[in-house]
């Protein structure tokens, strides 16, 4: 049992510029790593020195990544044969210039590809305060620790924990064995139930968990840990705001009891 760390305090603006950091970060595996059906190959993983992104394959051999690390407070393009291109996170560059540098670095190395500008074209002023992302991240490591238990008691197929750019929330994926279709350019596509275990960390951050699909006679009448709820008015779910575990000693405990619990309900609800 432990306590989380305090999400950092007035930094709306540090969260919004990492926040379109990432879009831009994830320009270059979106159109060059190898394609997911599950959109995967877009998504970054919490490592020791900040977020990375999949892995890019180079023309010649040897493969290329995006980081953003949260200690030196940059972004970094780097080749597994140790060469790198760093731009600082904390001198106001726009997304757009940021994806622009990341694009014409991957241009020299030999890669070329059809970026979606659309998702990164951002040219607001990007304040950063380093000393909010740095305990953001000591945050994200906290979390990203209690997920990693909670995944590892799961059987069956479950995803990696990932950073979404889009969203910019961390969570993972664990598969039911329900199916359900949908009709997609005329034809009929398969799409596995799932319970997701998420952390939102804008305005006022919260946990979520969400199965799909979401029965709601099965499970709202379900009782949650004391300081959950079920939602079932602007999206189907469950959610923990994280406020409620401030300078608990038990924080841990209940954010695992929490996931457990609405996987304990709604796992009957996706398999045959």
């Amino acid at each position: 049992m432990s306590a989380l760390p305090p999400m950092p305090e007035d930094w709306e603006d540090t969260r919004a510029t990492l926040h379109a950091y990432a879009e831009s970060a994830a320009a270059l595996p979106r159109a060059l790593a190898p394609p997911d059906d599950k959109f995967w190959h877009v998504a970054m993983t919490v490592e020791p020195d900040g977020l990375t992104s999949k892995a890019i394959p180079m023309p010649d051999g040897g493969t290329a990544a995006v980081l953003m690390d949260l200690g030196a407070h940059q972004v970094v393009l780097a080749t597994s044969d140790g060469r790198e291109w760093a731009w600082p996170m904390d001198d106001g560059i726009s997304a757009t210039k940021l994806a622009d540098a990341l694009i014409d670095t991957a241009a020299e190395l030999g890669l070329s590809g059809d970026y979606d500008r659309e998702r990164f074209e951002n040219d607001d002023p990007r304040p950063y305060d380093p000393a909010a992302a740095a305990q953001f991240y000591e945050v994200l490591e906290a979390v990203g620790a209690v997920f990693a238990v909670h995944r590892s008691h799961l059987e069956g197929e479950v995803s990696p924990i990932h950073m979404w750019p889009h969203g910019f929330d961390l969570s993972f994926e664990w598969f039911g064995t329900r199916v359900e279709q949908f009709e997609e350019d005329g034809e009929l596509v398969d799409y596995s139930s799932q319970i997701n275990l998420g952390f939102y960390p804008a305005g006022e951050a919260y946990f979520y968990s969400n199965p799909w699909p979401f029965d709601v006679d099965e499970l709202i009448d379900n009782p949650l840990p004391e300081g959950c709820g079920w939602y079932v008015e602007d999206w189907n779910g469950s959610r923990l705001p994280y406020k409620e575990l401030k300078d608990d000693e038990t924080a841990t405990e209940r954010l695992a009891e929490y996931a457990s619990r609405v996987f304990e309900v709604a796992q009957p609800t996706l398999t045959t």
